[in-house]
């Protein structure tokens, strides 16, 4: 049900600051155990935003897919034909820009280079990585306002496989984007999980063809069909482990022990949604417990960010830490536009 509060709260601008901030929490503590983060960071649960608040590439590239999805939606309706060129051009862009100097991972950098050129996308793409680049990146599409079922999900995968084909890395880019949106639109986090398991049942043999062209006949795989379900399996099965770990999880124990580190894209996922579902009501104690993990720290919190800001609006972060995140005023800029 939609309310005024649905209305009102400003998700698009609270999910990017959430983002950009965890991201920058988050940034410090990557490749760090947790032993290692509490000797660095003090207790978890007063752990600081870093000064200067700097992000990843976890935000730079958010940014690039929201600037190619803005650029796309003023030619028309959202569609391949108008998205595949703009994600390719920020995604290009990226990849020479002097500030991608924050410990990129290698498929988005081998990719990225394989786009700079005339080949056709699906031949840069990276078909067998599933890494958790494809879903970090992909809140943008949860938030843009008036987007069908289609459009959101086709959207979603395109963005990921331009760099990350396996099929994991685009059923997990959907999962994430169907999550913002949901959480947008006023979702109880109580029955988020279910929700997002009957997605993936429901999506399990759709190969969305319009959007993804033939990139499945550069797998083994027999049909594209067959492609696809070897994603959605693998993420209902992540699902399925979150929903355990949900009723068993203490707050006080490392989440990565639960539901994977997050490197790969099903487990950045399920681990992001078990921090954020673990304090749906505390997104500073979210982002802190998704910073201080043994695994891809800075996506876990990214992640996080983007549900607890989608959850609880632009109101949900002090003021004294989102005017002090990098990139603010084009976040800002953007989230206002989607908000309005």
């Amino acid at each position: 049900m939609i309310t005024s509060r649905t209305i009102t709260k400003q998700a698009a601008t609270g999910s990017l600051i959430g983002l950009a901030l965890g991201d920058a929490l988050g940034f410090p503590t990557e490749f760090n155990d947790v032993p290692a983060i509490l000797a660095k960071c003090g207790p978890w649960r007063a752990m600081t935003l870093p000064t200067p608040a700097f992000v990843t590439d976890d935000t730079q590239m958010t940014l690039a897919v929201a600037r190619a999805v803005r650029t796309a939606l003023a030619r028309g309706a959202l569609a391949p034909q108008w998205l595949t060129r703009p994600l390719r051009d920020e995604f290009v862009a990226w990849y020479h820009s002097p500030e991608n100097n924050r410990a990129p991972g290698r498929t988005c950098l081998v990719a990225c280079e394989k786009l700079d050129g005339d080949r056709p996308w699906q031949q840069a793409s990276r078909i067998g990585s599933k890494g958790c680049g494809a879903n970090m990146r992909v809140a943008p599409l949860g938030l843009v306002p008036g987007l069908s079922q289609e459009q959101r999900a086709g959207a979603a995968q395109l963005q990921a496989a331009l760099t990350h084909g396996h099929p994991t890395a685009l059923a997990a880019s959907d999962l994430t984007a169907q999550a913002v949106h949901l959480l947008t639109r006023g979702a109880e986090p109580l029955g988020l999980v279910g929700r997002l398991r009957s997605y993936a049942y429901d999506n399990r043999s759709r190969y969305r063809e319009q959007w993804l062209g033939d990139l499945w006949t550069y797998s083994h795989d027999a049909s594209p069909q067959a492609f696809i379900q070897r994603g959605w399996d693998e993420c209902a099965d992540a699902l399925s482990r979150l929903d355990t770990a949900l009723r068993t999880a203490d707050p006080e124990t490392d989440p990565c022990l639960l539901t994977g580190e997050g490197w790969v894209a099903e487990e950045a996922l399920t681990t992001a949604l078990l921090c954020f579902l673990q304090f749906p009501g505390e997104p500073l104690t979210a982002l802190r417990r998704a910073a201080c993990t043994k695994g891809d720290s800075d996506s876990l919190a990214c992640l996080t960010g983007a549900f607890a800001g989608a959850h609880l609006g632009a109101g949900a972060w002090p003021k004294e830490w989102a005017d002090r995140i990098e990139y603010g005023s084009e976040l800002l800029t953007l989230g206002a536009l989607w908000d309005a």
